[in-house]
């Protein structure tokens, strides 16, 4: 066994010292303001409920993009922004995101030339940031890009390039860079409360669900940056207030990498229901989704509706020779959208992608909306806005050229690459030939690394996000459950007990990532 390091990050959390800027979440939105706000040299601290990317910055469709469909709707604003966010991301995490071909696919003689006057607006929109210019391919060419598209009627396609990358990786790389520029982060740490003085939000109570022990910290500035969840927060200081959110779910299927051979994904411009689809190569792997469906409440761990599975693999159909069925889904997973309320009767899909920020007038500081693409500059809006009210030394921001951590344009093999420059270190630890699971990349090694410098707590910790063996295959990633288990176990100093019940307990989520 290592020295466990969550007792140095829970007393550093618990210093009787103010901080600057507490940060409740440790989503995209939350990771992004907390290191906005420690690059500038506030004293930061940042407490998430369960793990970082646990709820919906976890189950992405894993692009970094700008939104072509937004275009659609007329948002330009949103997708000039996006645009850039995304040329700056891959700048600043190069191990993480990268350039993918989107392959528009032409059946109909006026499609090619109606979709590629829009794309070649997105080009202009991306400016000098753009990453490569959408162009028209021909049949044979779009065939070699995409060797599984059905080719009757096919007649061409447009071809855009937009970015991909690993959600949850990214959200580990920036709880470590929060870390390098001197900020506190705890997971396994839910908020319970609000500390209130003279009706100003003035801190928070929160409990280490290791221990179950109950802690107050106090902050100028406290934000909340909660997902789905953050009228669960807004009601600690009025119990009474309006939701702010209509949430919609979004469905992916994941199948193997024979359904998409080629170097493009596919992108579906109008589905049935009027939304996009897409089929992305990731880890080997095909992401097949997503689906827009209102739900009543927010939940932890959202389940498919049997009609959503049918709809992709209906759509998915239409456009790949063969197409995957039900008995070739991997894993299915489930995100919940953030969308801020609008109007009765308006639909989750016209719902402003957006983020929002308001501010109660307890002056606590809520963020939400917005996308994976732009967490950046969404930490960087609150941040100014947290400071503003907290009455801090007004700082610039430099998040827009900051390196995440281990950035490296090295071409590292395989899935070492989201590592980036620890990805060497990670090798010298023992297992580092050793997998897990034969159906899976990952390596005992990994394992270890998780526990030791990802903060990595229980087995669904490392099995969905600092490894994504949930995602790739879900059956396998319960077989791998129990060396899992007792790695962790051994690295953390746990007993059988503690074993079985962690096995237990990632079994009883992972099961609803299999398709019956």
């Amino acid at each position: 066994m290592t020295t466990d390091p969550r007792q140095a990050a829970l007393t550093a959390a618990t210093t009787p010292e103010p901080w600057d800027i507490l940060v409740i979440g440790g989503g995209a939105s939350g990771l992004g303001t907390a290191v906005e706000a420690a690059t500038r040299g506030y004293r930061t601290l940042l407490l998430e409920a369960h793990d970082y990317a646990k709820g919906t910055s976890s189950r992405s469709t894993k692009l970094v993009h700008g939104g072509v469909r937004y275009l659609a709707q007329g948002n330009v604003s949103l997708v000039r922004e996006a645009l850039h966010e995304r040329g700056l991301l891959k700048r600043n995490a190069p191990h993480l995101v990268r350039d993918l071909g989107f392959l528009i696919a032409a059946y109909k003689w006026w499609a090619a030339p109606f979709y590629g006057i829009g794309l070649k607006m997105y080009d202009l929109l991306a400016g000098k940031l753009n990453l490569q210019a959408s162009r028209y391919v021909n049949k044979a060419q779009a065939l070699a890009r995409t060797p599984t598209l059905k080719q009757a009627g096919l007649k061409g396609g447009i071809l855009y390039f937009d970015g991909q990358f690993d959600d949850s990786r990214l959200a580990i790389t920036l709880m470590r860079s929060l870390e390098d520029h001197g900020g506190v982060t705890l997971n396994h740490a839910p908020v319970v409360g609000l500390i209130k003085e003279g009706g100003r939000v003035v801190g928070a109570r929160f409990r280490d669900d290791e221990t179950g022990q109950e802690h107050e910290v106090r902050a100028r500035a406290v934000v909340n940056a909660t997902g789905v969840f953050v009228d669960d927060i807004r009601r600690m200081e009025r119990s009474d207030v309006k939701p702010m959110l209509s949430p919609s779910q979004g469905v992916h299927v994941v199948v193997d990498r024979r359904f998409l051979p080629g170097d493009s994904a596919i992108m579906v411009p109008r589905t049935d229901d009027g939304r996009v689809l897409f089929a992305v190569p990731w880890h080997d792997h095909v992401v097949i989704g997503t689906t827009d469906t209102p739900v009543p409440e927010t939940s932890l761990e959202p389940r498919a509706l049997p009609e959503e599975i049918d709809f992709i693999l209906r759509t998915a159909a239409q456009y790949m020779d063969p197409a995957p069925t039900r008995a070739d889904v991997r894993s299915v997973y489930v995100g919940l959208r953030p969308l801020v309320k609008a109007a009765e009767g308006t639909d989750t899909k016209s719902l402003s992608r957006d983020h929002v920020i308001r501010i109660s007038d307890g002056g606590l500081i809520t963020l939400t909306g917005g996308k994976w693409t732009t967490y950046r500059r969404m930490g960087e809006d609150t941040v100014n806005r947290a400071a503003a009210q907290a009455g801090l030394p007004e700082r610039l921001s430099l998040t827009a050229g900051l390196k995440l951590h281990g950035a490296t344009t090295q071409d590292l093999p395989d899935h070492w690459k989201v590592y980036g420059t620890d990805a060497e270190w990670v090798q010298t630890l023992p297992g580092a030939n050793q997998k897990i699971h034969q159906a899976l990349p990952y390596t005992e090694a990994e394992v270890r690394w998780a526990a030791r410098a990802e903060q990595a707590r229980t087995v669904e910790d490392v099995l969905s996000r600092r490894l994504r063996a949930l995602l790739l295959n879900a059956q396998a990633s319960i077989e791998a459950a129990p060396r899992v288990a007792a790695i962790l176990a051994e690295e953390l100093g746990r007993d059988q007990a503690w074993q079985a019940g962690q096995v237990r307990a990632y079994t009883d989520v992972a099961q609803g990532y299999v398709l019956r």
